[in-house]
């Protein structure tokens, strides 16, 4: 599963293994290392997703994790292109940085991308955008979702959670089904003794699929430093226009209503996670190269969630709550 797609993604394996030892005409092969490991779970479901259902779809956010679940699923079709579209649930209000790249990487590889619209639902009067100087579009992207998956017939969905992010992720399988309003029911879930995946379902239901599940944020970078993925340059340090706000560095931008008692200064910072601007904050930080991130990740203590989505805070049970209504 090393292989990469030509004039596109770097070739270089996940790591060099040492050379096998003979002893005595019987070789010794080493262990693999734990990204090996995570790498053959990961693509183990997406093959068992392909096998089992009719019309997946992957999401894709320009985000580190839908970043590497798309170079996964690349290594686990190769040579074949990938036998689902991906999909971007677009609140409107994200980073230039982030769009630029999406198209720029979906174009290169060649995959099919859907766009689901935020402002669309907001025009049909499915969702009403709130007001206010704390106003995000962030909540309104569940029923986007929802609507995208009814109409396109998606099946299953694959999502970038992970369980190292947040408490209510930490509930959830591998294969997580969704009944046929989209909710999640935290208390009747399907066991996974020996992966062994289970997902039959009856028309108008869907199973949200988490093949980096088991990943932490350390093994993402970790994966990207060794891979040579590209990634945004947002999470890079770099020089940026932030406010403080509820202990988070918030960007100034077109999407957020800087109060009077919140002044702008320049920093230097970088971000851990991407999504509506809004909502996500950035950290100080001088990170400017993969080695200097994967140091400040290790010594962290603060989930990026934790640590940088006002989404999050609203309330102890935040992202569970969403999650039951049909949130990623």
């Amino acid at each position: 599963s090393q292989a990469g797609r030509s004039g596109g993604w770097a070739q270089r394996p996940i790591s060099r293994l040492p050379s096998p030892t003979v002893t005595l005409g019987v070789v010794i092969t080493h262990d693999l290392t734990h990204l090996h490991h995570l790498e053959a779970e990961s693509i183990h479901i997406f093959r068992e997703v392909a096998a089992e259902f009719e019309n997946p779809v992957l999401l894709f956010s320009g985000g580190k994790d839908s970043i590497v679940m798309l170079r996964l699923a690349e290594k686990a079709f190769w040579p074949a292109r990938l036998p689902f579209p991906v999909m971007h649930v677009d609140t409107g209000h994200n980073f230039d940085e982030v769009y630029e790249f999406r198209d720029e990487l979906v174009e290169r590889i060649g995959c099919r991308l859907v766009v689901a619209f935020v402002q669309d639902s907001i025009d049909a009067g499915r969702v009403r955008e709130e007001t206010g100087p704390l106003a995000s579009r962030n909540r309104l992207q569940t029923v986007t979702l929802l609507d995208a998956i009814e109409e396109h017939g998606f099946d299953a969905v694959f999502g970038g959670g992970r369980r190292d992010e947040e408490k209510a992720r930490a509930k959830e399988r591998v294969f997580s089904m969704r009944d046929d309003f989209g909710q999640w029911d935290p208390k009747n879930q399907r066991p996974e003794l020996w992966s062994l995946y289970n997902g039959r379902h009856r028309k108008g239901e869907h199973v949200r699929a988490f093949p980096i599940s088991n990943w932490t944020e350390l093994d993402i970078w970790q994966y990207i430093e060794a891979e040579n993925i590209p990634i945004p340059s947002i999470y890079f340090a770099h020089e940026r226009e932030v406010f403080e706000r509820d202990g988070m560095l918030l960007a100034v931008t077109p999407y957020v209503t800087v109060q009077e008692h919140e002044e702008p200064v320049f920093k230097r910072v970088r971000y851990r996670t991407v999504g509506d601007a809004s909502c996500t904050g950035a950290v100080e930080s001088n990170a400017d190269t993969l080695d200097k991130i994967i140091a400040e990740v290790a010594a962290t203590r603060i989930t990026e969630r934790g640590a940088t989505r006002a989404d999050d805070r609203t309330s102890e049970a935040a992202m569970e709550d969403r999650k039951r209504e049909g949130y990623f």
